[in-house]
């Protein structure tokens, strides 16, 4: 699920060069002018821990996509919220139902979370329909946004020889997958290639880039409009709130399990 990449910034530099606030509710469809784009400084919460507490007043909630069904979707809707559908898409999971559907040769090294192992992002040709499913289901619950996790193989011991090409092919195909759906989707992780992607994403989801003092990379998000989504869980807040607000991001502590819990900025 959610996961640290160690990176120098030296690498940093090379993998640049290889790769070469409102919550009103508005219309879907495919065409960017309907998609609903968070906008910098949005208030948000963020949990993936069971079923949503619908009691926090924030604007914009990111929730497990397989754990809440759509009448937990539909009753933020009520309240005025928009919802995030939190999708892991470059890791197998084991606990989920449409574990079976993915075969053994696209799974890799595990992750270091429970049940999960990395998949081959350079099969496209298998990822794209499971998938594309999985928005499916985000779509059919009625979200208005996708959040899909670890979009940044090629950085990790994957178990697969990926490169900075192969996961800019699958996050793009990742994109495009929840636009034909009339879905916007955030870029999780993969800093590198921010440049690349800005104009790919509706928003970006990042965790600890003050503690790795890497919130200055997200700052082409937040110069084109779109939101920043930012947690730390070892930072205590007046160690990063100040900066975050300087930068423009969405910032909060959350605990690592990222239950109901939060203190925001």
């Amino acid at each position: 699920m959610r996961h640290r990449t160690w990176l120098g910034p030296l690498l940093v530099a090379v993998l640049l060069l290889a790769g070469c606030s409102s919550a009103e509710r508005g219309g879907g469809g495919g065409d960017a002018q309907d998609r609903w784009r968070p906008r910098p400084g949005t208030t948000w919460q963020w949990q993936l821990d069971g079923r949503v507490d619908p009691r926090v007043d924030v604007p914009v909630y990111d929730i497990d996509g397989f754990e809440n069904r759509a009448s937990d979707v539909a009753r933020l809707h009520r309240d005025g919220r928009r919802v995030i559908c939190y999708i892991n898409a470059g890791a197998w999971e084991s606990f989920r139902p449409d574990s079976d559907d993915y075969p053994a040769s696209v799974l890799g090294r595990a992750n270091g979370w429970k049940g999960e192992r990395w998949l081959d992002i350079r099969r496209l040709d298998v990822l794209r329909p499971l998938l594309a499913k999985r928005f499916d289901m985000c779509r059919r619950k009625g979200f208005d946004a996708v959040e899909p996790d670890l979009l940044d193989g090629y950085l990790n011991r994957t178990g697969f020889p990926l490169t900075a090409r192969h996961q800019l092919a699958f996050n793009r195909m990742v994109a495009r997958l929840a636009h034909d759906r009339g879905l916007s989707v955030g870029l999780k992780s993969d800093l590198p290639q921010i440049p690349r992607l800005v104009r790919d994403f509706d928003f970006a989801v990042n965790e600890e880039c003050a503690q790795y003092d890497e919130c200055a990379s997200l700052t082409p998000f937040v110069k084109a409009g779109k939101a920043v989504l930012h947690v730390e869980y070892a930072v205590p807040n007046e160690r990063f709130c100040a900066q975050s607000r300087r930068l423009g991001l969405s910032s909060m502590r959350k605990k690592l399990n990222l239950d109901e819990w939060r203190r925001p900025c």
